[in-house]
């Protein structure tokens, strides 16, 4: 009787044993399980970031050639400024200067 006792015990603790490793078993798959949901979240999280900064990153591309092209007329006039052109045109708009031999009309009030 005393070695069907110990089977019978030995039995039982394998079953306990192995109820036990179902369970850890379980538990370690809902953690896997939910360690890869919360990777999932953040990688799309991290996509939609990703977006938007490429965007933003157009937006300042854009930026820079329409600055590039500001610069660049701003140059022009400045040189156009300096020649003797543009001081002929601006003595004659704001100072009211005419060249010789030029007739002016000038309208009834």
């Amino acid at each position: 009787m005393g070695k069907a006792l110990k089977k019978k015990k030995r039995k039982a603790g394998a079953n306990v044993q192995a109820r036990r490793n179902k369970y850890t078993m379980i538990g370690i798959t809902l953690v896997v399980c939910m360690l890869f949901g919360v990777l999932i979240y953040e990688g799309h999280g991290l996509q939609q970031r990703i977006i938007a900064n490429d965007e933003k990153q157009d937006q300042l591309a854009n930026q820079i050639e329409k600055e590039k092209q500001r610069t660049k007329e701003i140059g022009e006039l400045e040189a156009y400024m300096q020649t003797d052109e543009y001081i002929e045109s601006a003595a004659q708009e704001k100072l009211g200067l005419v060249k010789e031999n030029e007739i002016i009309f000038k309208a009834e009030k």
